[in-house]
């Protein structure tokens, strides 16, 4: 059974979590280290959930989630599993992990499908519920002088975020990357 820990950085996990975090997603798509931390110690919108498989007694660690309240919507922004569970079943209880643990509408972003993986990875998705909105979508850098990076949104909990693609989008550069139009 898949179980959601929060997890801030004064959790005995939290090194695991940040390492994997670190090893899982390149510079160009995490914010720095501090200002991760900060969050998961300080900022009421943001949570970073500990994975574990907690069957017969032993808790054993599948990876992480971090998870930013919108009050509208949530958006998960990081998902990474240990590379010694992967292609075991776990990403599909995580997702059905997620979906229970918050229901309403949720928020993923997702590479373009121009490479097999990101085809594979919006499969994925789609089979766990999520819905893909081909509005054009631009992740803003997480440090300066990174380049933005063109994406789309997934999206479950409802049949359509095309009424409200522009404040979602909108609430997401300003809270997520802190970035004001």
């Amino acid at each position: 059974m898949i179980r959601f820990t929060p997890a801030d950085t004064k959790h005995p996990a939290y090194s695991s979590i940040e390492q994997l975090w670190l090893d899982s997603f390149p510079s160009s798509e995490r914010r720095e280290t501090q200002a991760q931390r900060y969050n998961a110690d300080n900022n009421p919108q943001f949570q970073c959930y500990l994975i574990e498989d907690i069957e017969e007694n032993q808790n054993t660690f599948i990876g992480f989630i971090t998870v930013w309240d919108m009050k509208e919507f949530v958006y998960a922004e990081h998902l990474a599993t240990s590379p010694s569970i992967r292609n075991k079943g776990y990403g599909k209880q995580i997702m059905e992990k997620l979906l229970d643990s918050f229901p309403g509408i949720i928020i993923l972003e997702v590479e373009r499908p121009t490479e097999e993986i990101s085809k594979r990875r919006i499969g994925f998705y789609q089979r766990c519920g999520f819905k893909l909105c081909l509005k054009d979508y631009i992740q803003p850098p997480y440090v300066p002088g990174e380049q933005p990076l063109p994406l789309y949104l997934m999206f479950s909990g409802t049949d359509s975020i095309d009424d409200s693609f522009e404040k979602i989008r909108k609430t997401l550069y300003k809270t997520v990357y802190g970035v004001t139009e």
